[in-house]
């Protein structure tokens, strides 16, 4: 099989950090060909700490000069959009960053076009991949939570606003907590879901500490210039009589510097999902069931991998363009919740 070529779009630390090293590592399967970015001084020093031969400083650069088969959309989340449907009308594949888009709207658009082409248009939701939430699916596709009927869904930080970079500017994030942290524990809780449509959203969303400032754990921000949610909490309700309630923050005033995690009720047991345990009943007794010995994972590497495979059309649980869909639409319908 002949290697697959592989261009970065959106040269930081994303690019740097997760989506380079992952792909290295599946050198049998991939070869990274070029990196694009505003800066060409800087897509090129990036392409040469990783011995990448191409660097430019446009798309039209890139696609006149290389035949990519893949994309990977690392920019920022105002510009998915726009380079994933360039990526697809190229015939590319593309793994772009979260959140999907920023509106509802150009993530149907975005999936209708992949599968217009039919290439792959996939998001990097890597927590699916932890050891933890697939022993959780398992045991939910195996029957042993029996009918899962409300999941909470956390993923709050005490004051962790970002000091860098534009996650305060909802001109180009599209929000806040919800955009940034939100969507993660989102997805891993639609995915025991079977990421149905809820029927029903009540939100709210709140910018206190963001906007009046104080001491923070991820560095300093301008609290003047702090325009997104520093909280949001939703409750989300299911055709079934099934809910989600949701709750994340850039700041809360809570003890725990950062939770992140899934609580799952069925009508057999129930789960933690960090660390992961079961809740139910053992011979007439109630019992709590641990699994101490769960694997460590490279959870960045494994979802290259499902990326790659479902190119490959193997099996692969890989965030696909259809949920991601879903997903936006529901992150719209919680900010107009919110804002109603």
């Amino acid at each position: 099989m002949s290697l697959l070529k592989a261009a970065i779009i959106g040269g930081g630390h994303i690019a740097d950090d997760n989506h380079i090293p992952a792909l290295k590592k599946l050198a049998d399967q991939v070869e990274i060909i070029a990196v694009c970015g505003r800066d060409l001084s800087k897509a090129r020093a990036l392409a040469d700490k990783h011995a990448i031969e191409h660097a430019f400083d446009s798309t039209e650069a890139l696609y006149g000069s290389c035949q990519p088969d893949i994309i990977l959309n690392c920019t920022p989340n105002n510009l998915h959009y726009d380079y994933t449907m360039q990526a697809l009308k190229n015939g590319c594949h593309v793994f772009c960053e979260k959140p999907p888009a920023m509106t509802a709207a150009e993530a149907r658009e975005m999936a209708d076009l992949a599968k217009e082409k039919g290439k792959i248009l996939a998001y990097n939701f890597q927590r699916r991949q932890s050891s933890e939430y697939l022993l959780l699916k398992k045991c939910y596709e195996e029957g042993q939570l029996g009918e899962v009927y409300h999941i909470k869904a956390n993923y709050l930080r005490r004051r962790g606003i970002p000091g860098w970079g534009n996650f305060t500017n909802k001109t180009i994030q599209g929000g806040g907590a919800l955009i940034d942290l939100g969507v993660h524990i989102l997805d891993l809780a639609l995915g025991i879901m079977d990421y149905q449509a809820p029927d029903k959203i009540v939100a709210n969303i709140h910018d206190f500490i963001g906007k009046t400032g104080g001491k923070g754990l991820k560095g300093s921000w301008d609290a003047a210039k702090f325009d997104v949610e520093d909280g949001c909490f939703a409750y989300l309700s299911f055709p079934g009589n099934k809910s989600i309630s949701l709750s994340c923050s850039f700041a809360l005033n809570q003890k725990e510097e950062e939770i992140i995690n899934l609580e799952v009720f069925g009508s057999k047991a129930g789960a933690v999902l960090n660390p992961f345990s079961l809740h139910t009943e053992v011979a007439g007794e109630l019992a709590d069931i641990r699994f101490p010995f769960l694997d460590e994972t490279d959870t960045q590497l494994k979802n290259t991998t499902a990326f790659i495979d479902a190119i490959l059309g193997k099996e692969s649980n890989i965030s696909t363009a259809e949920q991601g869909a879903v997903l936006q639409e529901i992150i719209e319908k919680i900010y107009l919740s919110a804002t109603l």
